[in-house]
């Protein structure tokens, strides 16, 4: 495939040009497809489609080709491309990427209106035995409209380590029922604010500090993290949030076994995290937005 090396860097026309090369059974799926249904994935490295079984397009330098039944009724057309819809995308990302990342796009496609957890229930439902749906079902359950990746990736920390489930993006109302802020993770019954601050948080400090103030005075406790929290010290994070909770902390529905084996969780969390933000920042692109 070939494109003329003076263009800027344009994901639509990379898209383009790979179209008219490929077969006419390619659909684009994958970090392609999410890319071109509204998700933040990066739709070039490499660009991904996928192709039926007796296809004999192969993966090659910088398209990676996957082999899969597809259904008709699961492509859509996005400018004229072809593309696998939105839920079997979402299938699939859970067979490519960590748990914690499938549930970050799963998260930005429930907070950009283009799925719900019901609507991501049926389909699991529906599209029971097929490769990735086991997955998608469990996340489905935890589906959320966080705000950022770092925000989600927040909350998995804080769910794998035994801790309740935070309710996202809440209104909190002071005694008058006047609205104060909206929460990124919040447990009402312990009223506690939990925050990811961001990489821009520096250059709103004024507003962050008049935020917290009417949050704090507004009777609710408050806790505020980083990226480096998250991914440095998320043993840390967690004793905090599980000593500000108190009786709280532990969720009833979790099993034991969960409880007994937190430590190894975290640390394999930690380094999922980490790994993904240390690819990032090499490509300049590190992800530490709200």
């Amino acid at each position: 495939m070939y494109r003329w090396s003076g263009l800027p860097d344009d994901p639509w026309s990379t898209l383009s040009a790979w179209r008219r090369i490929l077969p006419q059974e390619a659909v684009f799926g994958g970090a392609s497809a999410a890319w071109l249904l509204g998700l933040d994935h990066p739709p070039t490295d490499p660009v991904e489609v996928v192709v039926p079984p007796w296809s004999a397009i192969r993966t090659r330098t910088g398209l990676l080709v996957r082999h899969c039944e597809i259904s008709r009724d699961e492509v859509v057309s996005v400018r004229g491309l072809s593309v696998l819809a939105l839920h079997p995308t979402l299938a699939g990302l859970c067979l490519q990427l960590p748990a914690v990342e499938a549930l970050v796009a799963i998260d930005m496609a429930v907070h950009r209106r283009l799925t719900d957890p019901a609507a991501l229930a049926d389909y699991a439902e529906r599209a029971r035995g097929k490769a990735g749906i086991s997955r998608l079902r469990t996340l489905a359950l935890l589906a959320a409209p966080a705000e950022s990746p770092m925000e989600t990736r927040l909350r998995w920390l804080l769910i794998q380590a035994g801790l309740p489930r935070p309710e996202v993006q809440t209104n909190l109302r002071d005694a008058s029922s006047r609205f104060v802020a909206r929460a990124d993770l919040y447990y009402p019954a312990a009223r506690l604010v939990v925050e990811y601050d961001g990489g821009n948080h520096r250059e709103r400090l004024v507003e962050d500090d008049r935020r917290q103030n009417l949050v704090l005075n507004a009777g609710y406790r408050l806790l505020r993290f980083t990226a480096a929290d998250i991914h440095g010290r998320p043993d840390a994070l967690v004793a905090q949030v599980r000593t500000a909770l108190g009786p709280q902390s532990v969720r009833s529905t979790h099993n034991g076994r969960l409880a007994r084996s937190q430590k190894s969780v975290l640390r394999k969390t930690h380094r999922i995290i980490r790994g993904l933000l240390t690819v990032r920042r090499g490509s300049g692109s590190a992800d530490t937005r709200r």
